[in-house]
């Protein structure tokens, strides 16, 4: 591995996407400690959504002010992953992975500690900063380490830490935060972070010392691909869809399907449960077959939040709806995350960045978007038609990605 490009981007050049690859080796170890720093990162993205009425009493303000912790978050995802990505590209991989962990850890201790809003809110966008770049060079380490062969899997591996957040680390910390104060889980956060330093100083590998210097012009050079920017459109798209509907899956169970409130925690475990599978599974196909993984992937996403959208008077069918949701709504993201880095080639740091910001900017803006249906004739099954509309047009971007390379397959054989 003694570039970066060799070993993550050639196979993508000669070799057709969909053509099955051998078997590879057991994923290396440093791939699950970059998992647990996604679950720990995961965990405190929405954690705060369990603990809203308990910070907003000890600050003093309101619950609707307390939910700008999640928003700054998100910003300063998008914002951080990509800038951060540039601003640490000449630094070992192992550096910035430990400094982004130390930054995370320390802005929870300021959270912790701070009895000021302001200062916490700007503590969050800081962690938020420090989450983007881990997540970013974690992607890139996780791939490298896993090599060409297993690097969608390695992907799915670190995107399940994530995933597995939101079925224990969100759920734990809420429960923990409520029985012993919401400072809690924000002073386990830390010392979790501060432990899993150490944990990335002993398996992350040191880069060789002859590897190829890569310039911030080379980065941006390398992203005038075309098929980069289709993935990333279909980043944004399969997660502001499936996101557009489980932002406001609450109130579809309550109002709409009539589940009791007490119920409605188990079925969003049950979404997380299939965005866990999902990602394994579709991490471990998108090896062999990347392109039929993130087309039947979008499809899946369509069909079920239509689906949702008709039958959501009928509870049984919606429960087990919303877990096949998470499944295929979710599953094809480290796929996407892995065709982003192969076609980057030299820009495998900054491609990934951007995949984490196109992630969160979906999220964002198809959260909002489903929000704005709740006060029309549309009500509760707004979101998820909302959902459906933004899950379909990941269509687009994806069947185009498989038709170009089909083309270049064609045109080098």
């Amino acid at each position: 591995m003694s570039t970066r490009g060799a070993t993550l981007h050639a196979p993508a050049e000669t070799v057709r996407a969909d053509t099955p690859q051998p078997p590879s080796a057991r994923l290396p170890l440093v791939v699950y400690v970059l998992a647990l720093g996604t679950f720990l990162m995961g965990t405190t993205e929405f954690v705060v959504a369990g603990l809203l009425p308990e910070i907003a009493g000890d600050l003093q303000v309101s619950v609707a002010q307390t939910g700008l912790m999640i928003t700054v978050f998100a910003i300063g995802m998008i914002v951080g992953a990509p800038l951060m990505a540039m601003l640490t590209l000449r630094l070992p991989k192992r550096l910035t992975l430990m400094l982004a962990l130390g930054v995370f850890a320390a802005g929870h201790v300021i959270v912790a500690l701070s009895s000021n809003f302001t200062l916490v809110l700007a503590a969050r966008f800081l962690t938020a900063i420090a989450t983007g770049a881990f997540w970013a060079v974690a992607n890139v380490a996780a791939a490298r380490a896993a090599g060409p062969a297993a690097s969608s899997r390695a992907l799915g591996l670190v995107g399940a830490g994530a995933m597995l957040a939101n079925v224990v680390g969100v759920p734990v910390g809420a429960f923990a935060g409520q029985l012993m104060g919401w400072r809690g889980p924000f002073w386990a956060l830390a010392a979790l972070a501060a432990a899993a330093v150490l944990l990335i100083a002993r398996t992350v590998p040191p880069e060789d010392g002859g590897q190829e210097a890569v310039s911030m012009r080379s980065e941006l050079t390398a992203l005038r691909s075309g098929r980069v920017w289709l993935v990333l459109a279909a980043c944004a798209t399969t997660t502001g869809g499936v996101l557009a509907a489980y932002s406001y899956i609450s109130p579809l169970l309550t109002d709409r399907t009539g589940i009791a409130s007490g119920i409605v925690p188990l079925v969003l475990v049950g979404f997380g449960l299939g965005a866990l599978a999902g990602s394994l599974v579709g991490g471990r196909l998108g090896d062999r077959r990347p392109h039929t993984v993130t087309i039947v992937a979008a499809a899946g996403a369509t069909v079920l939040l239509l689906a949702i959208s008709l039958l959501a008077g009928y509870a049984v069918p919606t429960i087990i709806l919303v877990a096949l949701l998470g499944f295929f709504g979710l599953g094809a993201n480290p796929v996407l995350m892995a065709l982003a880095v192969r076609f980057a080639k030299q820009a495998s740091v900054l491609a990934s960045a951007l995949t984490v910001s196109a992630f969160n900017l979906g999220t964002a803006i198809g959260s909002w978007t489903a929000g704005l249906t709740l006060a029309t004739s549309l009500g509760t099954t707004g979101p998820a038609i909302v959902g459906t509309v933004i899950a379909a047009l990941t269509l687009i971007p994806t069947t185009a990605i498989a038709l170009t390379q089909r083309r270049r397959t064609a045109a080098t054989a």
